[in-house]
């Protein structure tokens, strides 16, 4: 009888080969266990009884997760056999995809800046960016950007958070219409219970949906829906206080392996507003711009709507924060 194999045949064929592989990579001196000078192995990288030892599982079990018999290990033998094997993290990722397994989830949102992703904000004075964590609090910014939309470095943490911001009625510089007002409460709602898989124990998020649901019933009606919404291109109007309307595109940066989001603010070339956004940037007023986070953060940005290395981030439509 012909015909294709079922997913869990190939899922434990796909989980063996990773598993051989990266044994065979792993060279024994660096691993601590004791080797014998002079002597020969027949295999490159760890034996499969040194895996075994290192790991805390049996030889037995090795054998047959290598040899795609053994296709449902368990959480616990995963995060054992990540560390044996030295994986990183995103080998640690893929390794209980591999198995079948809901990747572990991490117990705070982490908000570190990359070297790069500074060295991005720098290069940009002349655009408008804030640097937003996965709950859409504003962790930095550059200085154009807190001259444009307001100076967040005096707002408390709550303050600074899109969500907190919207839905609670603070007010800020940039209205949208009803259309935008929509998709900007379709993704961020679905940004934040999406962030909720992933950081389940995180004590800031938690506390920030259960004080929304509380505060605002359209935040509750949006939350128990179970909306989904995606980002989209899309304009915004910011009304600053000497220079009047700035119509601006806002598009979404992201940063592989990371929840950081970077929100650009642009105009389009020879019109009223690049000529503003020019002028704001040589103005010798202009705010400083956020020192980079440590640690844990959780803050949010002034401007949104009423009630690295460049090559190393992918394009998106922003979320109209």
């Amino acid at each position: 009888m012909t015909g294709s194999r079922s997913a869990p045949e190939n899922n434990g064929d796909n989980l063996a080969t990773a598993l051989r592989l990266w044994r065979t990579r792993l060279a024994p001196d660096t691993t601590g266990l004791p080797t014998t000078p002079g002597s020969t192995r027949r295999t490159s990288g760890l034996r499969r009884e040194e895996l075994a030892l290192l790991a805390g599982i049996s030889v037995d079990y090795i054998v047959r997760l290598e040899q795609g018999r053994a296709t449902s290990p368990s959480a616990q033998i995963l995060t054992a056999l990540a560390r044996a094997l030295r994986l990183s993290d995103a080998e640690h990722h893929h390794l209980f995809l591999l198995a079948g397994q809901p990747p572990p989830a991490h117990d705070r949102i982490e908000a570190r800046l990359t070297p790069g992703l500074r060295r991005l904000l720098d290069q940009m004075s002349g655009t408008p960016i804030g640097v937003y964590d996965a709950t859409w609090t504003l962790i930095t910014w550059n200085p154009l950007y807190a001259a444009l939309v307001g100076d967040p470095a005096a707002l408390s943490a709550r303050e600074r958070n899109i969500l907190w911001r919207h839905f609670t009625g603070l007010p800020d510089r940039i209205s949208h219409t009803p259309e935008q007002t929509a998709r900007f409460e379709a993704a961020t709602v679905a940004d934040l219970r999406a962030a909720t898989a992933r950081y389940p124990a995180d004590p800031t998020l938690r506390a920030l949906i259960t004080d929304l649901r509380r505060l605002s019933p359209r935040f509750a009606d949006l939350w128990a829906s179970h909306i989904v919404g995606t980002h989209s291109a899309d304009t915004k109007t910011v009304h600053h206080p000497t220079l009047g309307p700035l119509t601006l595109d806002c598009d979404l940066l992201t940063a592989p392996d990371s929840d950081l989001r970077l929100v650009l603010l642009t105009a389009a070339p020879h019109t009223e507003a690049a000529a503003k956004l020019a002028q704001l940037a040589t103005t010798p007023t202009t705010a400083h711009s956020a020192p980079p986070p440590t640690g844990q953060t959780h803050c949010s940005p002034p401007g949104t709507p009423a009630g690295g290395k460049p090559a190393a981030f992918a394009v998106q439509a922003g979320p109209n924060p």
